[in-house]
């Protein structure tokens, strides 16, 4: 059996899609269309995960409560963060708008199953955390597929995974990998959101490969 082709067309379009993921803060108010989360959600589960072990758990967090709770836990996270900055970058931090919770139609926080007996322990004896790793794949899938839908996602990395794993009341061995808001971009930008303005710019990748 031959595998599929992908030709010039498809890889520069992949190309523009890879380009044009962004991280998203901005939302419109508009419904997210269940279709494209399912089939967003069911690409994301074709990932690779050590020893085929598919630790993801994807959670979509709709209750206002819960919701509140996690924005709270931002709120104090985020007021830490910028405390830990000198003045200078203290106050760049503050200008910047870095999450959409209160605007994203859909939340969906993203969970490692630490204790799944899935994949009996292959490739993990020497490195645990390949578990983790391999929800981030299953992140990065998702990202992709929802972005070829026209939806934005934001990667929420300010709060506290032990307050919002109690807010949403998962399993004890379910750790935090990420918690994105998902809907429509209310403004498209071809540069990330932190170089436009001014936080920190992308390397230049010649720099990132080395040769040994």
């Amino acid at each position: 059996m031959s595998g599929p082709e992908f030709g010039e067309a498809f890889r520069a379009r992949f190309a523009e899609l890879v380009a044009w993921r962004r991280d998203v803060r901005r939302f419109r108010p508009d419904p997210v269309p269940e279709e494209a989360l399912r089939e967003s959600l069911a690409l994301a589960c074709l990932s690779p995960s050590v020893g085929n072990s598919q630790p993801w758990r994807f959670v979509r967090v709709s209750d206002p409560e819960r919701r509140a709770a996690v924005t709270a836990s931002f709120g104090r996270c985020n007021a830490a963060a910028a405390a830990a900055y000198d003045d200078a970058r203290a106050s760049a931090y503050r200008s910047l708008k870095l999450a959409g919770l209160r605007e994203a139609p859909v939340h969906l926080a993203v969970f490692c199953d630490e204790a799944t007996g899935a994949g009996h322990g292959l490739g993990r004896a020497t490195m645990p955390e390949m578990l983790r790793y391999s929800v981030v794949t299953a992140i990065h899938t998702f990202w992709l597929a929802a972005r070829s839908h026209g939806l934005g996602v934001g990667w929420v990395s300010i709060l506290c995974p032990e307050e919002v794993a109690a807010a949403l009341d998962v399993p004890p061995a379910w750790r935090l990998i990420a918690y994105l808001c998902v809907g429509y971009p209310a403004e498209e930008h071809a540069d990330p959101e932190l170089v436009r303005h001014g936080w920190q710019e992308r390397h230049d990748t010649e720099t990132l490969f080395l040769e040994r």
